[in-house]
């Protein structure tokens, strides 16, 4: 079917050019990790403040999402808009920060009117641009150049390539700093508490292990046909901890374990539960996070484990169904 005299096959050659043209824009991108990219990453890691984004249109855009990565990744940052700036938010900027300008032609008027009252502050500009004769990279302290061949754009007007290669070098500096600074997944789970994967990292076993009523258990007394009672009774677990009369663990009990000793083709219900158990089970503490007890279900091909708190005291189970969210993430990876 054509669209709008075009067919498929047309529509088809021009998405793949623009992305082939991008293709390269990122292949060139390697070359603006440069001396000066090494400064930039030294400046940014050490600074006190706060790394201060300017760019206006795509170039803002752009620069708004190098400000959130930067942010969520451990370095303090914020974009303001030049104009607002030369209205007032210069106010925002503060001693000890640093500046990152991103102007693909480096000659953005707005931006450029600012570039005297900063210099007068001492603050240090680094700026990303794609021509480095240009007047914002001349009046930077450091620049980094932004390598492309041409735009996606058939007219080679609208920022396309450039905004691409723009954000990739933005998002090597973000990386190269979160590395720097030992930033590690705890630290990314603070930073996002709402999120998918702030949640996964911040909840802990205890958040999620079945208790209580839920949390089959029996005293090392007890004979196979009372564990079966009560795994029967607390749910669809499959299995049973078996305790001292403190409540420590001695064992664990699973379906697993009465198919395999109903092969032998005894009365086994009458045993005591002492005979048949797996001693020294397979267990998780309460405080792990639930992604490693995810990790260790994974491991060992077990659908659930005991959870004890730092005594050895039973406190609850968990199921692999309790931690499908954690299976998943690991599946991915």
């Amino acid at each position: 079917m054509a669209i709008k005299n075009f067919s498929q096959a047309e529509i088809k050659k021009i998405a793949r050019r623009v992305l082939d043209i991008e293709h390269t824009a990122l292949e060139l991108s390697r070359k603006s990790i440069d001396e000066n990219f090494l400064k930039a990453v030294e400046v940014i890691a050490r600074t006190k403040g706060r790394v201060v984004i300017l760019g206006i249109g795509k170039s803002g855009i752009i620069g708004r999402k190098i400000a959130a990565t930067l942010a969520s990744t451990g370095t303090p940052s914020f974009f303001v808009h030049p104009v607002e700036a030369l209205h007032g938010d210069l106010g925002m900027i503060t001693p000890g920060d640093v500046i990152l300008a991103i102007s693909f032609s480096g000659q953005t008027e707005e931006i450029n009117k600012i570039l005297p009252s900063l210099e007068r502050r001492k603050l240090t500009v680094i700026s990303m641009t794609g021509h480095d004769k240009s007047k914002l990279a001349l009046m930077s302290d450091i620049h980094i150049t932004i390598h492309i061949e041409r735009e996606a754009c058939p007219y080679n007007l609208a920022p396309t390539a450039s905004t691409t290669a723009t954000l990739a070098v933005g998002d090597a500096l973000a990386i190269c700093l979160m590395k720097i600074k030992n930033f590690e997944k705890r630290d990314f789970a603070v930073f996002h508490p709402g999120g998918s994967l702030g949640k996964l990292l911040t909840q802990q076993v205890k958040d999620l292990m079945r208790k209580g009523k839920n949390n089959p258990t029996v005293r090392e007394t007890a004979t196979v046909q009372d564990a079966l009672f009560v795994m029967t009774q607390t749910g669809a677990a499959g299995a049973t901890s078996v305790v001292d009369k403190n409540g420590k663990l001695i064992g664990y009990f699973t379906d697993g374990d009465l198919r395999r000793i109903l092969q032998h083709g005894t009365d086994v219900l009458h045993k005591k539960i002492t005979e048949v158990m797996t001693k020294n089970p397979y267990h998780l503490l309460d405080t792990l996070p639930a992604i490693e007890a995810a990790k260790m279900i994974h491991s060992t091909h077990v659908d659930n484990l005991p959870v004890l708190d730092k005594t050895g005291k039973v406190l609850g189970i968990i199921d692999e169904k309790d931690l499908i969210e954690f299976l998943a993430l690991l599946d991915k990876k």
